[in-house]
């Protein structure tokens, strides 16, 4: 599998990541000083947030799933397709009971922007179609 990556996840090295089809790139590292930690999220001129427990919280997820599981990657203004990542980022039945994303308005994107975090960390197996793709733990 070609790596679609790099960095080691730091302000001064910030993981450099490709969206699931591999069509944009952006940028995410860890802020442990902030109270939650946060990923912080470059995607262009926008600066995204998600709490940083995420990365753990959506891997046990998709292990406890056991199977292939749709991303989704709806807008916060958006509904989220039920049974996606997208959906699971932002449902009241997560481990943080709703969204992860931090920043009002631009809470959204969940099912685009994590899954390529997880799978740079050796945690998940992840489609790289055009469309549709779809995420499971490894």
């Amino acid at each position: 599998m070609a790596e679609h990556w790099s960095g080691s996840g730091t302000a001064d090295d910030p993981w450099r990541l490709k969206t699931p089809p591999l069509s944009s790139e952006y940028t995410i590292h860890r802020d442990d000083a902030a109270d939650p930690p946060l990923l912080i999220c470059q995607v262009g001129g926008t600066r995204l947030t998600y709490l940083a427990r995420a990365i753990d919280d959506l891997h046990a997820m998709l292990v406890t799933h056991g199977d292939w599981m749709p991303l989704g990657g709806a807008d916060e203004q958006k509904d989220a397709a039920p049974g996606t990542v997208e959906a699971w980022g932002r449902s009241p039945e997560n481990p943080v009971g709703g969204w992860y994303g931090q920043k009002k308005g631009l809470r959204g994107r969940f099912g685009v922007y994590l899954p390529p975090l997880l799978e740079a960390l050796g945690l998940v197996e992840l489609e790289h179609n055009a469309r549709n793709n779809r995420i499971r733990a490894v």
